[in-house]
C-alpha cells in the first residue's frame, strides 16, 4: 500500500519535534530478550555525538523494532548495530547485515533518469504520451517526465496485494507485476478536480516511480535492475546492493530477520516476502555502508551532473505544500540547517539516508522495526535522527 505525502509530512514533522528537543534523558523500552552490548566503531573524533548514539540504541530489542543499523559521517564518522538477529535464537544483530531498503530505491531511479538526461536521451519536459505510446488513456493530460519525478504527475495509486498487516501479509508470495500496478492506476483515470491537473499538486506514492521505471527500460532496451547495476550501483561502489530476481522473496546473503505486528497484535516473521510490485520505486536491498557510499557519490556529483543534481534533486517544485524534489524530501531542521533525506519501508525493515547539502554530516539508519509501515516514525528511528544531529561531544 502506497504510503501518501500527508503521512510523510506527519513523519517530518515528528522528525522536527525531536529534533527541537533538549538532550534529556530518554527512557529505554521494555526489552522482549536479553539485550546484547552495543557494537561500536569509532574512526575518528571530534565529530558525531557517540554518548547520544550509543544511547539512542540502548533497549533493543523493545517492543518497536528489534535490531538497529546505524552510519553516521562527515565531520567524523561512527557505525554500530544492537539488538538481535533474530528473536527465537537472540543472538545479537549482524552489523553488516543487508536489508530490504524499500523507498530510497526511488532515489536511485531518479540518478538513472537524470543520467539519461544529461546524455540527451530522456526530454524532462517530454512527455509519458511520446515515451511510453499507448501506456495512458485519452482521459489523461500531457504528463511530463519531471512531474513523474516530482511526484505532480496526477496519477492514481495503483493495484496492491493488501495492507502488510493484513491480506497483504497472507499475500506476501503472490506476484503482481509493475504493468498490473500501472494498469490498474490508468483504470482509475487521472485524479479529478479543482486544481488536479498535472503540475499542480504533490501527492508522494509509488505510481510515478513503476512509471519512470518502465520509461527506463524502453528507453535503453535493457532491464531496470541492469541499468541501477551498472549506472549506479557499480559506479557508487555498492557491491553489496542488488535487487531481487523477479519474485524471488529471500534477502541473499547475511540478514537480520525482520518482523511485522499484524492487526491483531500478533508478530510474525516477514523477512521472505515478493516484492516484485514495488520494483523501481521500493525494490532494492542494500547495507548501511552502500547506502552511505551512494549519499557521498551523489552529493558529489559523482552520479548526476551537479548543474542538473541542483536543478532537479536540490530544487522542490514551486507548488503549495510541496517538499519533493526528484526523489528526495528537502527538511528544515531548524537553526539554519537544512537536510536533504529519504525514507523507505518494507514489512520488517524501516531505514532512512539523510545529510547536510555540504554532506558535513551524514545519516543512514536501517531500523528492524516492528511496524515499519506505522503512519508515525519508529520511535527508535527518532532517537537516531535526534543523536546523529546532535551537537558534537568528545567520548569520555
Amino acid at each position: 500500500m502506497e504510503r501518501p505525502l500527508s503521512i510523510r509530512i506527519r513523519t517530518a514533522l515528528a522528525v522536527a519535534l525531536v529534533l527541537g528537543l533538549g538532550a534529556g534523558p530518554l527512557a529505554p523500552a521494555p526489552a522482549m530478550a536479553a539485550t546484547p552490548r552495543v557494537q561500536v566503531t569509532v574512526s575518528q573524533l571530534p565529530g558525531p555525538n557517540v554518548k547520544a548514539l550509543e544511547d539512542a540504541l540502548l533497549g533493543l530489542p523493545s517492543p518497536d523494532a528489534t535490531a538497529a543499523l546505524v552510519r553516521v559521517g562527515g565531520h567524523g564518522s561512527w557505525h554500530a548495530g544492537s539488538g538481535v538477529h533474530d528473536l527465537d535464537s537472540g543472538r545479537k544483530a549482524l552489523e553488516g547485515a543487508r536489508f530490504r531498503a524499500g523507498s530510497i530505491t526511488k532515489v536511485v531511479t531518479s540518478v538513472i533518469v537524470l543520467q539519461l538526461a544529461a546524455e540527451g536521451r530522456v526530454d524532462l519536459d517530454d512527455t509519458v504520451q511520446r515515451y511510453l505510446p499507448n501506456l495512458l488513456t485519452d482521459a489523461f493530460q500531457p504528463i511530463t517526465v519531471r512531474q513523474l519525478l516530482t511526484f505532480t504527475s496526477g496519477l492514481q495509486p495503483g493495484s496492491s496485494l493488501g495492507p502488510e498487516n493484513a491480506e497483504g501479509y497472507e499475500n506476501r508470495f503472490k506476484t503482481l507485476t509493475p504493468e498490473d500496478v500501472v494498469a490498474a492506476s490508468v483504470a482509475k483515470g487521472p485524479y479529478q478536480g479543482p486544481g488536479e491537473g498535472p503540475g499542480r499538486k504533490q501527492r508522494y506514492g509509488n505510481i510515478d516511480y513503476t512509471v519512470l521505471g518502465l520509461l527506463i527500460e524502453k528507453i535503453t532496451g535493457d532491464s531496470y535492475a541492469h541499468q541501477a547495476q551498472v549506472r549506479v550501483f557499480r559506479t557508487a561502489s555498492m557491491w553489496h546492493t542488488s535487487f531481487p530476481d523477479g519474485p524471488d522473496p529471500r534477502i541473499h546473503g547475511a540478514h537480520n530477520q525482520g518482523y511485522q505486528k499484524l492487526a491483531d497484535g500478533t508478530v510474525v516473521d516477514a523477512t521472505e516476502w515478493n516484492m516484485s510490485d514495488r520494483w523501481a520505486a521500493g525494490d532494492m536491498i542494500s547495507t548501511t555502508a552502500d547506502l552511505e557510499k551512494f549519499l557521498f557519490a551523489l552529493f558529489r556529483g559523482e552520479l548526476v551532473p551537479q548543474s542538473l543534481l541542483d536543478k532537479e534533486m536540490f530544487t522542490v517544485p514551486d507548488i503549495k505544500g510541496a517538499v519533493m524534489s526528484a526523489g528526495l524530501q528537502r527538511f528544515d531542521a531548524g537553526g539554519g540547517q537544512i537536510l536533504w533525506l529519504k525514507t523507505g519501508e518494507r514489512p520488517g525493515y524501516s531505514t532512512l539516508i539523510a545529510a547536510t547539502r555540504d554532506l558535513s554530516r551524514t545519516l543512514v539508519y536501517s531500523v528492524n522495526a516492528i511496524d515499519a509501515k506505522a503512519t508515525t516514525m519508529n520511535p527508535v528511528g527518532e532517537r537516531i535522527v535526534r543523536a546523529a544531529f546532535a551537537p558534537s561531544a568528545a567520548r569520555p
